[in-house]
C-alpha cells in the first residue's frame, strides 16, 4: 500500500486500569513519553474501547512494553476480545499488582510504567490521557516488539501454525491487521490503528 502513515515506526503496549471493581486491559500502539521533567507520558485510546471506558473513571494505568519474546497469545488475550464480554486477566497469573491498583503484565514483555492521568483531550474518536509517572520497572533485557516485527516474526509464526487448518479471517481496511474467527464481535476494536468492526472485511485462507 501507497501509504506514508505505514512508515511510522510503532511500539506496543498492554494499557491496564482498573474501575467498578474490575481488571482491563487493551493492546495499543499510541504512547510516548512526553516530558522528562516532570515524568510524563501520553496514551492515545478509542472511545469505543472498554478500557477507555474504565481509565477515565480511575485516573491511573499500567503500561506494560511489549517484547520481542511475546507470541500470539498474548495478543488473542488482550488484543482480539472485549473486556465487556470476558474477563481477560482470568486464569492469566503473569501479572503483578502496582500500587495504583492496576496491573503490569510481567510475561512476553520487558518493563512497565504506571501513572496517574493528569489532562485528558478529546480527539473526536479518540481521548487522549497525559499521565504523571508514578512507578517503573525492568522485567527482562529483550528488545521491545515494534508493530513491524510482529507482522513479520509473532503474526507470521501464528499463521504458520494454523497454515494447515481452514480459518475465516477478518482483515482491517485501514491497517491489515487480522482478526481470526468465524465472526467479529461488533464492539471489536483494532488493537493496532484502533478502527472499529465495521472496517474489517471478511475472507477465507
Amino acid at each position: 500500500m501507497d501509504n506514508p502513515m505505514f512508515n511510522i515506526s510503532y511500539g506496543l503496549y498492554i494499557v491496564s486500569t482498573k474501575a467498578d471493581d474490575k481488571d482491563n486491559g487493551c493492546i495499543c500502539d499510541t504512547l510516548m513519553q512526553v516530558t522528562s521533567e516532570p515524568n510524563q507520558i501520553c496514551v492515545c485510546l478509542n472511545k469505543e474501547d472498554y478500557t477507555c471506558h474504565l481509565l477515565l473513571k480511575s485516573g491511573v494505568f499500567t503500561a506494560s512494553i511489549i517484547s520481542e519474546k511475546a507470541d500470539m497469545s498474548l495478543f488473542k488475550r488482550f488484543g482480539f476480545q472485549s473486556g465487556r464480554s470476558v474477563e481477560k486477566f482470568q486464569d492469566f497469573k503473569a501479572v503483578r499488582r502496582m500500587a495504583n491498583g492496576t496491573l503490569a503484565i510481567t510475561e512476553g514483555t520487558n518493563a512497565f510504567i504506571s501513572a496517574k492521568v493528569s489532562n485528558t483531550m478529546d480527539l473526536g474518536s479518540h481521548i487522549l490521557f497525559i499521565a504523571s509517572v508514578t512507578d517503573t520497572g525492568i522485567i527482562s533485557n529483550e528488545p521491545s516488539a515494534t508493530y513491524a516485527y510482529y507482522q513479520k516474526y509473532i503474526k507470521t509464526k501464528g499463521q504458520k501454525a494454523a497454515e494447515n487448518s481452514d480459518k475465516t479471517i477478518w482483515e482491517c481496511k485501514i491497517c491489515g491487521y487480522e482478526y481470526d474467527g468465524e465472526e467479529i464481535p461488533n464492539d471489536f476494536i483494532c488493537p493496532i490503528c484502533l478502527a472499529p468492526a465495521s472496517e474489517f472485511e471478511k475472507v477465507t485462507k
